[in-house]
């Protein structure tokens, strides 16, 4: 009984140097990336560093468990020989778990998209909210999420790798002076570059198109990564107010109604 009562007594002790020795590893894991984040891109550490740390808790359980097993004098090189033949058995019959195994590797080190970047992938559009070594798990603007495995990604538009551009139209009236509209663009364009960080650069590229009942000028925007549908929101609103103050006017539809008498 006291023999039982000392085993289970390491048990509890192996376990709990398992946790210290993966908390320590795992803490170390997190400083490394932290002192070399200006070598290593933010979104890429962070991906890293969790699959690393999801390796260190599985092989700190396997070598527990093997601990465990010799300390109730249960042979384990039989257990680990077995376990080669166990696993050429095991990738036969589980080949595309090895293929999403192998797809999430190439997509981490090749750095393709990491957690928080804004993806497409196969028509569906969302923020990556878990990328794993099978699966990657994306969620789109609305709450749905899409979890697609790993191997079947085989073309990835990433939409938070570079600075992004959009175009903004803008519709003017016949009846108002050219000189006049470009000029309070151009000074609209000029006041949101120097008061909005986000906004990197913009462009009156000029007369887009001469339409039947405006004429559409354009107006080319560069934004950071993800901001330029907040940017051209603000950059609207702008626009509808100084047009407003300077007396220019956006052509809408109008509905005139007559009174028949009978």
């Amino acid at each position: 009984m006291d023999n039982n009562l000392e085993k289970l007594a390491y048990v509890g002790i192996i376990v709990v140097i398992g946790i210290l020795v993966y908390l320590f590893l795992s803490s170390s894991v997190k400083r490394i990336f932290k002192l070399r984040i200006n070598r290593i891109d933010v979104r890429r550490s962070k991906t890293i560093c969790s699959l690393i740390n999801n390796i260190l808790k599985y092989l700190i359980l396997i070598i527990c468990f093997l601990t465990i097993l010799e300390l109730y004098n249960i042979s384990t090189k039989g257990i680990i020989t077995s376990l080669g033949i166990v696993g050429v058995v095991a990738g036969l019959a589980f080949q595309d778990t090895l293929k999403d195994f192998l797809a999430g590797f190439s997509i981490i080190f090749e750095n393709e998209y990491a957690v928080g970047d804004v993806i497409t992938v196969n028509n569906f559009k969302g923020k990556v909210i878990s990328l794993g070594l099978k699966t990657t798990k994306i969620q789109s603007v609305t709450g749905e999420i899409l979890c697609i495995s790993n191997s079947n990604i085989t073309q990835v538009i990433n939409h938070s790798l570079d600075d992004n551009y959009n175009f903004i139209d803008i519709p003017i009236s016949y009846d108002m002076e050219i000189k006049k509209v470009e000029e309070v663009l151009q000074r609209i364009i000029i006041k949101e570059i120097e008061s909005d960080d986000e906004l990197l650069d913009a462009e009156l590229l000029g007369i887009e198109e001469m339409g039947s009942s405006s004429i559409n000028y354009r107006i080319k925007i560069k934004t950071q990564p993800l901001k330029q549908y907040d940017i051209r929101r603000r950059l609207l609103k702008e626009i509808k107010i100084e047009f407003d103050k300077n007396n220019i006017v956006i052509p809408y539809n109008q509905v005139v109604v007559h009174n028949a008498r009978v």
